[in-house]
């Protein structure tokens, strides 16, 4: 049996993006900014495309701006306000960011930026209060993650926003991992910057968008011919954003039922493996992305077994799954997430994640289940796994 529990890291596109995709390279692969009738079919893909990715969002057609994937609209939103500064001025991220945040945020603070990183708890998640206390006078950029990938937490968008807004600051989230699970209003929800990726709702690799909030002023990263309104110049991926647009328009479509079909199967799962020794659920379970599952193996040693311990042994079982830690010249590093949430170190490198998609199904969970505690069991009697 093959189950595949790593929908966060990556969806298997949809038939009909696939079908999208393969009828714009054969018949309307024409450069959208060329003026005759083949330019003329390209840029009507591209733009039902923009159509249907602003749907997803409740979005203004010119508010969305395309580019190729999650990591290129975070770091627009944060380089693209940052580079509009002469003076560096002071920015506002979470301890429990993406890397596609925190990186760019450590390189604004190597040239003069000042960077405050706002705790969080055990469940992950900021407080409001602790964002208005550190709200300055020069604070112009205000990032906080939606959802969180590793751990699952939901933050509160709302208050979060309005808090930046009321003190003049812009405000931004990644909601990679929400889009097409979650609903998103931005025409309701306080967010002036917000980005998605295709490949988390069933679309291609190697697109995705920012929202840009209209009156919203950024530099961009890449200068040229202008496209995407002047933010994100070079020819446009076409068939990527028609696959792009055409799983847009259907995870709109499918959201009611799916999302009440994930929560009921994330929760199975949960309560599969509550009580299981050693074995701490992470995040926050009430607010919480409907796909997500977690949880760190704090009775491990964590050099012997580790999450990526976890991630071979359910592999070696036919189970995809992922670990939080991350391996550097063979070393095992602690996940930034747990740490922020008050993990130790040896804790820190025990995460696991599950995330859950369309093709997972009720059978799925409970041999998942079954499975994932045998490999506990072996795992944490002696002589048994060898050391990562």
């Amino acid at each position: 049996m093959q189950i595949y529990l790593d929908y966060s890291a990556t969806t298997p596109p949809r038939p009909e993006a696939i079908a999208a995709m393969t009828a714009v390279m054969g018949a309307q692969w024409g450069n959208p900014s060329s003026l005759h009738q083949w330019g003329n079919r390209a840029a009507t893909v591209l733009e039902r495309s923009r159509s249907q990715v602003a749907a997803l969002l409740n979005a203004p057609l010119d508010a969305v701006v395309f580019t190729a994937g999650g990591t290129e609209a975070d770091n627009l939103a944060l380089m693209g306000v940052a580079q509009r500064y002469r003076v560096p001025q002071h920015l506002i991220i979470s301890a429990v960011e993406h890397s596609a945040i925190e990186k760019p945020a450590q390189h604004l603070e190597s040239v003069g930026w000042q960077v405050t990183r706002l705790p969080v708890n055990r469940q992950g998640q900021v407080s409001p209060m602790a964002l208005r206390q550190a709200l300055q006078d020069n604070t112009v950029l205000v990032s906080i993650i939606y959802g969180q990938s590793e751990v699952g937490t939901l933050q509160p968008i709302e208050a979060l926003g309005q808090i930046a807004r009321d003190h003049g600051a812009l405000f931004h989230t990644d909601a990679v991992q929400v889009a097409g699970r979650i609903p998103i209003d931005v025409q309701a929800l306080p967010v002036d910057l917000l980005s998605i990726s295709s490949h988390k709702i069933y679309g291609p690799q190697g697109a995705g968008a920012l929202y840009v909030r209209p009156q919203t002023e950024l530099s961009p990263l890449l200068r040229g011919g202008g496209q995407e309104f002047e933010l994100r110049s070079g020819t446009q991926a076409l068939p990527a954003l028609a696959g792009f647009g055409a799983a847009a328009e259907l995870a709109a479509d499918d959201m009611p039922a799916e999302t009440l079909r994930l929560i009921a199967l994330r929760d199975r799962l949960f309560d599969q493996l509550a009580g299981v020794p050693g074995l701490e659920p992470t995040g926050d379970r009430g607010d919480r992305l409907p796909h997500h599952v977690s949880f760190c193996l704090t009775a491990a040693d964590g050099d012997r077994v580790n999450g990526r311990t976890l991630v071979r042994e359910m592999n070696l079982a036919g189970i995809g799954i992922s670990a939080g830690s991350a391996c550097h010249s063979g070393q095992l590093s602690p996940s930034p997430v747990l740490m922020a949430m008050g993990y130790g170190d040896r804790a820190a490198r025990c995460g696991i994640r599950l995330t859950l998609g369309q093709q997972t199904t009720a059978a799925d969970i409970d041999w998942t289940a079954m499975v994932l505690r045998q490999v506990l069991h072996r795992a944490l009697s002696p002589l048994t796994l060898s050391t990562v």
